[in-house]
């Protein structure tokens, strides 16, 4: 394990330091770099996020793609936290906190927004950043990448009318720019791009390729963790009060799905590089879509666009301590 993975928690701490330095520093830097957007999709971003995933996809065969049809019960999984139970739990969270627990704290409008925000992230499973999770905990990136397609393909069809259920609003507008965009750009081309690797160069080379990506896929990480946290920093400096508050429900959601689905995976004795990889999808959240329909029904500077925002500030390090707990509790699963 190299440099950056072992002080991984450090880089993180440092770059979110950095992030929000910068972003008080440099504003109109940021902004200028936030608006290279293609369908809401960040370039920026997006090229950070290839850097991050190209290693993994280096993994994909896809002739062994048909042995998931052998071993459905990890997909069974994903499927089940991520379209069964996530969504609801997450509306019952921003119920509880927002109509109860802290409605002396926020206006009715502000928590109402807030609970659609919450929803928007809870019916948008991840698209991109789940590759490196998986990486950090050796998944199968077969598996990883089925796991992946199947939920995207769910999510075109499923994301709006579930939602629309859970918010109360039946006319609900999906992005589809941004949904497609986001497919093919997080998924597609990286996934074409390692493919194309693995046939010019011989499995030997490809080893050591992905090898030598290993630390640029971290980097990548980092760098993502700068740009996001810089974009939000004027934010998090003008209501630290409410993004603290819109992150108590976030977090207690992101560790309890992680909870059931780790603990259900466990049960059904799943192995490993298929286990840990199901548990953090259903965990992390595909925050472009979430940000992009927030601030499309809303508006910009609506809480529900800071609930989707603040959900993006989170998931990193909520990730990283979730990849830390999975890599040391590898034992609890079988490993074949």
């Amino acid at each position: 394990m190299g440099i950056f993975e072992r002080f991984l928690t450090l880089w993180v701490a440092l770059a979110i330091a950095a992030g929000m330095g910068l972003g008080l520093w440099l504003p109109d830097a940021f902004a200028a770099v936030a608006e290279l957007e293609w369908a809401r999709v960040n370039l920026v971003v997006a090229v950070l996020i290839w850097l991050m995933i190209y290693p993994m996809m280096l993994k994909v065969e896809p002739s062994c793609l048909r042995e998931v049809g052998r071993r459905p019960k990890g997909l069974a999984l994903t499927l089940l936290v991520n379209w069964l139970i996530k969504p609801f739990t997450m509306a019952g969270l921003g119920i509880l906190c927002f109509q109860h627990l802290f409605a002396g704290l926020v206006t009715a409008d502000e928590g109402s927004q807030i609970l659609a925000g919450m929803i928007l992230l809870g019916v948008a499973p991840c698209t991109a950043m789940v590759f490196v999770w998986s990486q950090l905990t050796d998944g199968d990136a077969n598996y990883t990448l089925v796991q992946v397609s199947v939920n995207d393909l769910i999510m075109v069809f499923a994301f709006a009318p579930i939602a629309g259920l859970l918010m109360g609003v039946a006319n609900i507008e999906v992005p589809w720019a941004t949904l497609l965009a986001s497919v093919l750009v997080f998924l597609v081309v990286p996934l074409g791009a390692g493919l194309l690797t693995q046939r010019l160069r011989t499995k030997a080379q490809v080893a050591r390729l992905g090898a030598q990506c290993k630390s640029a896929s971290v980097v990548g990480l980092l760098l993502t963790v700068v740009l996001l946290f810089g974009f939000q920093a004027e934010t998090i400096r003008a209501q630290p009060g409410l993004v603290g508050l819109i992150a108590v429900p976030l977090l207690l959601q992101s560790y309890g799905i992680f909870g059931v689905a780790y603990g259900l995976a466990r049960w059904l004795r799943l192995p490993f590089a298929v286990a840990a990889p199901a548990a953090l999808i259903g965990t992390s959240n595909f925050f472009e879509l979430a940000v992009a329909v927030a601030i499309s029904l809303f508006g910009l500077g609506s809480t529900a666009a800071l609930a989707t925002v603040v959900g993006v500030l989170i998931e990193v390090p909520v990730m990283l301590s979730l990849v830390w707990f999975a890599r040391r509790t590898k034992g609890w699963f079988p490993a074949g």
